[in-house]
């Protein structure tokens, strides 16, 4: 027996996993059949051909279906699920149930000595797929709170609440559909299970919290700078204030330029993942109605995310008079922002806050940045 890898390579892939419904009632040959079909429909759709062809795809066969591994964009195995549901509509008769999760993997030797992987990764994207019957495209909620981030998949993302998986565990799922594809139905076992599934049409949706609690604190860090910039400048007004018989010319207000670098997150075992540009944008956009503040746009920040990144010298470079940076945390039921104000010639930092609320007090947070 060999000795297992002591320092294993951890991996993030985006996971489809695809059931066939009802599969173990067929006979053999038609199980061959249907499973035929799958196969047929999944190597004919783009996101299967474009990561397989980049060497960014893993497939792993599991006798009734077939789990994808993307190691590219986490929209990819939606996609690929969409497009899968769209070749399908020409067989009725073979219903489809999918799963999507992001989570770590590792590389493994499987019994016929071919790389494959294994781990998390895998199993919570059966599990969430699991909670769902034939035409149900369900996400994880870490994934769903990526894909909420857009415009384009939010109207698509309803949160469906717990669901309980093997072992007694209780995972949030959030059902993917339109009009044209998935399954808006509530899952049959969610129904058994009343008090942890979302009420029909109820509107409010944990990952709408979870991308209000972002809006809302940095509302607060943008109300923050500027009264910071407001007090700053009363306070040189009024040491440089012109004597009497001067001109009101003579003192010529000082031009304020601030730069948002991308926010970076401090990831924990049970975090989320944030966006740190959407972040950064969220804060531009709040500061650049601003009269007092000229702030670069995203674009001319985006290549100074990252740990290592020097806030000053990127300020240098921005030509900028400071330059806001913060980080993101999550843990259970709370998160932090913070942020810090740093001047760019000496490195001083101006102004820092601190933003630590819980998670589910995002609408109370809301009033009360509103009322200030």
């Amino acid at each position: 027996m060999s000795e297992p890898n002591p320092d294993p390579h951890l991996e993030i892939p985006h996971v489809l996993f695809i059931d066939i419904v009802g599969s173990s009632k067929l006979l053999t040959n038609e199980q061959r059949e249907v499973l035929g079909k799958l196969n047929q429909a999944v190597r004919s759709t783009e996101q299967f051909r474009a990561a397989e062809a980049s060497g960014k795809l893993i497939r792993l066969p599991t006798g009734d279906g077939m789990a994808l591994a993307f190691f590219t964009s986490p929209d990819a195995p939606v996609r690929c699920a969409l497009e899968i549901s769209k070749v399908l509509k020409d067989h009725p008769n073979l219903a489809l149930r999918m799963g999507i999760h992001s989570g770590p993997v590792e590389p493994v030797l499987d019994v016929n000595d071919r790389s494959n992987v294994a781990g998390i990764g895998i199993t919570m994207a059966q599990r969430v797929m699991d909670c769902g019957d034939a035409g149900h495209i369900l996400l994880s909620e870490r994934i769903a709170d990526d894909l909420g981030q857009y415009s384009k998949w939010r109207p698509c993302l309803h949160d469906l609440g717990e669901c309980e998986v093997k072992h007694g565990a209780t995972i949030n799922i959030v059902n993917l559909y339109t009009d044209e594809f998935g399954n808006p139905t509530i899952p049959e076992k969610l129904k058994k299970e009343p008090a942890k599934a979302v009420a029909a049409g109820h509107g409010v949706a944990r990952l709408r919290k979870s991308a209000l609690i972002g809006t809302t604190l940095l509302a607060a860090i943008a109300l923050g700078i500027s009264l910071w910039f407001f007090s700053h400048r009363a306070a040189q007004k009024t040491t440089n204030a012109p004597a009497t018989n001067a001109s009101p010319l003579a003192t010529p207000s000082v031009e304020k330029r601030m730069a948002v670098l991308p926010f970076e997150t401090f990831r924990t075992r049970e975090s989320r993942p944030s966006l740190e540009l959407g972040m950064a944008d969220t804060l531009i956009t709040k500061l650049s109605n601003s009269r007092e503040i000229i702030v670069p746009s995203l674009n001319s920040v985006r290549k100074y995310g990252g740990l290592e990144q020097d806030p000053v010298a990127a300020g240098r470079e921005l030509k900028v008079n400071s330059v806001l940076e913060g980080n993101v945390q999550k843990v259970n039921d709370r998160i932090r922002v913070t942020a810090r104000l740093i001047s760019v010639p000496d490195g001083v930092s101006l102004w820092a806050g601190t933003f630590d609320e819980k998670f589910t007090d995002v609408f109370t947070l809301q009033d009360a940045i509103s009322q200030r």
